[in-house]
């Protein structure tokens, strides 16, 4: 088998290693692998039924036919004891031959099962449906009905299979993130390659990427152009060209000639390693509708054993010509029917797909219970540059008084830009140019929804917008309100000294995600820093109604107030630090996974990995299909457990009517649920 590393946010491997065979240190990734082990070690072993899971399926370290040898062996002597006991009956067939028979059948299906049982009740989990299984099986020998014993033993063993099976499919596009970051990465060390374990490598170290290799590091581009596979961060096939100077991060895979890449970001902090450390941890967060099936399976599973006890003793005291032996059979039916596995199991595993559907299509959710809130979402409120917008700025035109000296200022505006990774910053170096180190900053200060301050040669710096001016009584001469593009304002020594216009443009993809929301009926609100006009035309081309300019943080976090004190649902779609207290606000937050701060990202409920808003609809359709799936497995399989119950109690149900109940019901619910996992959103 193919080893392969886990890691956790840190780098350290969570997977065992051949040798020492340790199992993994990360309890949000052993509950997001539900321990699948990365290494076939004899002393490779977990738990298979953790705390919070009562019913996992950790066969990954065998392959499908071990995972049926059982079974198959299982049916093999069964057969042969069906066609002895009523095709070729055999004389020393009988007796404590034919029940060592049936045992030596029962055995290879029912000892994993009742050991499961063992550990159940050893735990305190009494009713598990483990326990279920084992007194019914069990009862079937005590009666003497050997072949039907088996056969549900060996129904619900080969059902168990296919779940496992089900399950690992389901967990493919999660745990294909969770391999895409190399151990080693090839570094120029004087022109020199070499090859260094990739936690190792060291901010402004250049790496060597060869065509075919994953990169392990963020970084920038140091090669004049490269193409790029960014399939596993984006969930898009298409190439992805990368200029000199672009940021190219972990997880991106170099298509043609060598490239060579500048480390920017540790290791540990790489864009890969967050969104590892997020999907690690989104099957820890439960969904409402799955908790109360795990809670309602722990009082459910109790009840039906009292009622089977009453259907085995209870009739004797009514029932004239009672046979204990027919009640008691009708009890062990009605045990094996009322096993909750279909629930206990399709429903997580609707919720994984859904993660895994949204993961593939480059969307990740912190948790199944975002997947239930964001499909009852009625309100999206989304910022406007970087969400909407390319956040890609370009100075458009520079007017500045002519009692200052043009260059002068432009030199000490881009200094002070340098302090600061707004999308405007960068806009203003590429037009000015390269940062003169000679301008000595000083008490710089960056004011929340207003700008910058700095101090040089003595003399107050002010760049921001037109609030940050008035928050200081610089006075201006012209109304901001006449001039459609954004504008970045300029105080010098007290005096308003000018203003740079910089314009943004609409993403390609913005206006069909505001036509799909509004097909969805969700109503949508623009909010943003910028100032109004420039909101206000964006909103116009976009068909928003309702929008909003020249708000601060609070302003923001006040509007998502408003809309959630009329008591409906609200979204929030954000990329910078100012977003993070109105993605918190929200009832789910979405932070733009691309151009988004940490800050933002760390904050929110879903993340979209390649800024593209048309993924918004989308992640709201996964959440809807997703419930939609859930609930369709919750009525499937209480509709048909019901009607089999009642006709089991009546003695119109046998063992086999039974294991279609169990068994059958479950892996139609399954069948159901990894449905999503097909779907096109």
């Amino acid at each position: 088998m193919e080893h392969k590393h886990i890691y956790d946010e840190e780098g350290n491997q969570l997977c065992c290693t051949a040798q020492e065979g340790k199992i993994y240190k990360d309890a949000g990734a052993k509950k997001l692998l539900n321990n699948d082990s990365c290494c076939s070690t004899e002393n490779n072993k977990s738990e298979t039924h953790s705390d919070d899971d009562e019913h996992d399926h950790n066969d990954g370290e065998k392959n499908t036919f071990q995972m049926f040898l059982p079974a198959i062996v299982s049916l093999v002597i069964l057969l042969i004891g069906i066609v002895l006991d009523n095709f070729f009956p055999q004389e020393w067939f009988q007796g404590w031959v034919r029940i060592v028979w049936y045992a030596v059948a029962y055995l290879p299906v029912g000892l994993p099962v009742l050991k499961e049982a063992y550990e159940s009740i050893a735990k305190g989990d009494v009713f598990s449906e483990f326990f279920l299984m084992g007194i019914a099986t069990i009862g079937a020998f005590a009666i003497g009905e050997y072949p039907e014993g088996v056969a549900v033993m060996l129904f619900y063993s080969v059902g168990e299979v296919f779940q496992t099976l089900a399950v690992s499919r389901a967990k493919n596009n999660i745990k294909a993130l969770l391999d895409q970051r190399p151990d080693e990465v090839t570094i120029l060390e004087g022109n020199q390659p070499k090859i260094i374990p990739a936690k190792q490598a060291r901010i402004g170290d250049i790496v060597q990427l060869k065509s075919g290799e994953k990169l392990a590091l963020d970084g920038e581009l140091v090669s004049e152009s490269a193409s790029f596979n960014t399939a596993a961060l984006t969930g898009e096939s298409k190439p992805d060209t990368k200029n000199k100077g672009e940021s190219v991060l972990a997880g991106m895979i170099n298509l043609q000639t060598i490239a060579q890449v500048k480390v920017t970001t540790a290791y540990e902090d790489s864009k890969l390693s967050k969104i590892l450390e997020l999907v690690q941890n989104a099957t820890a967060q439960k969904a409402p509708t799955e908790l109360f099936i795990r809670k309602f399976a722990r009082i459910y599973t109790p009840i039906v054993v009292g009622l089977a006890v009453l259907i085995c003793l209870l009739p004797y005291l009514f029932v004239e010509n009672y046979v204990f032996r027919d009640w008691l059979y009708r009890a062990l039916v009605f045990l094996v029917i009322s096993c909750p596995c279909a629930l206990v199991i399709s429903i997580p595993l609707g919720y994984f797909g859904g993660i895994g559907a949204a993961s593939k299509n480059g969307i990740l959710f912190k948790g199944s219970n975002f997947l239930d809130i964001i499909a009852n979402i009625e309100n999206v409120v989304m910022d406007k540059t970087g969400t909407m917008t390319e956040g890609v700025f370009k100075v458009q035109e520079v007017t500045l008084k002519s009692e200052f000296n043009k260059d002068e200022i432009l030199k000490m505006v881009n200094a002070l830009e340098s302090k600061s990774t707004h999308p405007v910053a960068t806009a203003i170096h590429q037009y000015v140019g390269e940062i003169d180190h000679s301008i000595q900053l000083e008490n710089t200060e960056e004011i929340p929804g207003h700008g910058l301050k700095a101090n040089i040669n003595g003399k107050d710096l002010l760049v921001g917008n037109f609030k940050l001016m008035d928050k200081f009584n610089i006075k201006y001469d012209l109304d901001p309100t006449q001039i459609v593009y954004t504008i970045i304002a300029i105080a010098y020594d007290g005096k308003f000294a000018g203003y740079i216009t910089i314009a943004d443009s609409i993403k390609a993809d913005a206006q069909l995600s505001i036509d799909k929301l509004k097909a969805l009926g969700v109503k949508t609100t623009m909010l943003s820093g910028d100032k109004s006009t420039v909101v206000q035309f964006v909103a116009n081309q976009l068909g928003i109604t309702n929008a909003f300019g020249d708000l601060l943080p609070e302003d923001k976090v006040n509007k998502v107030k408003e809309i959630k004190s009329q008591n409906e649902t609200v979204a929030f779609v954000g990329d910078g630090v100012n977003d993070a207290p109105v993605v918190a606000l929200s009832d789910v937050g979405i932070a733009m996974g691309g151009l988004g701060s940490d800050a933002t990202i760390e904050t929110a409920d879903v993340v979209i990995q390649d800024d593209k808003p048309s993924k918004i609809p989308m992640a709201i359709n996964i959440g809807k299909q997703t419930r939609k799936i859930v609930w369709q497995n919750i009525f499937l399989a209480f509709a048909v457990k019901a009607i089999v119950l009642v006709l089991g109690a009546g003695g119109l149900a046998t063992m086999w009517e039974a294991v279609f109940a169990d068994v059958g019901v479950a892996l139609l619910a399954i069948l159901n649920a990894v449905r999503i996992q097909r779907m096109t959103f």
